[in-house]
């Protein structure tokens, strides 16, 4: 959905008014290869263009000058694989220090809010691409151990932990900069290559919301203009898909969950027909997940006796770690259903889930009115629901 989506990322924005159109872009590199240049490149809508470069001098020192009318995209960069994404505005006075191999991660800039945004994330994204890469050596170290399968099976768990973590991290970065163009950048941010952050299917939510606030706010953009016809046609082919797809917030009938509870009686999910029901997923090794068990518990003591009924299925690997889980966050008074079953849990395939936390608010018919409510979201939408009844 996303390859050629970059190249659109320099498109003009007319913005009226502007009364300084200059842009300076200064810095110092550290450690800086004696006669090695570096470039200015400005992203167009089919490519990609060098519009300045010019010899480091032996200190690090560079500067470029620049007039534009609009928001644009350029990289500074020094190969293809060392560079800068920046979001430079008319005015904007940008100051940075990198490492000469390193700057995409400078240990400092100022002076152009969007690329201080962008450097800020790209620094929580190589913490987690650390992370990943580190259970990558862990494994190559016990490739010929006996315990490989136990080894794997608890780094899948923690791969599983920080993709969740930042994917969490992403969609709030996302929410907190909605009137920023860094929010359709993170959109299609990536921890190696073909694996991004977001899925466009099960993340459709947020791809709208970004395809909603820069449509209405930069409507003869470029790139929004190419991101609103390439959801609209991702929502047009997931169809009937779409409607328990996490974040669609669809009004098709949840389908059936008939689990063993920790007493192990079965319980089905149509017996709470008659309640609002919350119908989470999570597991005990899942940080994200716990993080959010609080607000579940100020959401149900507020709420249930008013007709709210959680049913929470767990993804766990072991009872004894379910039932921990439970008992630590103390989560007892609602409903709890697992086959212990991890990954390979029916409920996966069964709801689409690609990663935990997921929910899925249903009404009192057990049809699904809103997906991926967590924290206050969860409890305006209740305070509607119940306000109104």
């Amino acid at each position: 959905m996303n390859k050629k989506f970059f190249l659109y990322l320099s498109a003009a924005l007319v913005i009226a008014g502007c009364k300084n159109n200059s842009v300076n872009i200064s810095g110092t590199l550290i450690s800086p290869i004696n006669g090695e240049y570096i470039f200015l490149d400005e992203l167009k809508s089919d490519n990609l263009i060098t519009i300045d470069s010019m010899k480091v001098t032996d200190d690090g020192k560079f500067s470029f000058s620049r007039d534009i009318i609009s928001p644009s995209f350029y990289l500074l960069k020094i190969n293809e694989s060392n560079f800068l994404t920046m979001l430079v505005e008319p005015g904007d006075n940008i100051n940075l220090k990198a490492d000469w191999d390193s700057l995409n991660y400078p240990q400092s800039v100022s002076g152009s809010k969007g690329t201080e945004l962008m450097v800020e994330y790209n620094v929580t994204l190589r913490q987690t691409i650390n992370k990943l890469t580190g259970l990558n050596d862990i494994y190559m170290q016990n490739v010929d151990s006996p315990g490989l399968p136990a080894v794997i099976e608890s780094l899948d768990s923690l791969a599983q932990i920080y993709l969740s973590e930042i994917n969490a991290y992403t969609k709030s970065y996302i929410d907190e900069n909605l009137h920023s163009l860094v929010s359709l950048v993170a959109l299609y941010q990536q921890v190696a290559p073909s694996v991004y952050v977001l899925n466009p299917t099960k993340d459709l939510k947020y791809f709208l919301k970004v395809d909603s606030s820069m449509s209405e706010l930069y409507p003869e953009y470029e790139p929004v203009i190419s991101l609103h016809e390439q959801v609209q046609q991702l929502a047009g082919s997931l169809g009937g898909e779409m409607r328990i797809t996490p974040g669609s917030g669809g009004m098709a009938e949840a389908p059936e969950i008939s689990l063993p509870s920790p007493a192990g009686d079965t319980i089905n999910l149509s017996s709470t027909r008659g309640s609002v029901v919350l119908l989470d997923f999570w597991a005990a090794w899942c940080a994200p997940c716990r993080q959010e068990n609080p607000n579940l518990v100020k959401a149900y003591n507020q709420y249930h006796s008013k007709g709210f009924q959680i049913f929470q299925v767990s993804l766990d690997k072991t009872k004894e770690a379910w039932m921990k889980g439970i008992q630590d966050d103390k989560l007892d008074k609602w409903i709890h259903v697992s086959d212990i079953q991890y990954w390979n849990s029916v409920v996966v395939p069964l709801y689409k889930i690609e990663s935990i936390p997921a929910n899925f608010l249903l009404d009192k018919e057990g049809r699904i009115i809103a997906s991926n409510l967590r924290g206050e979201q969860l409890q305006t939408k209740l305070a509607d629901i119940f306000n109104n009844l």
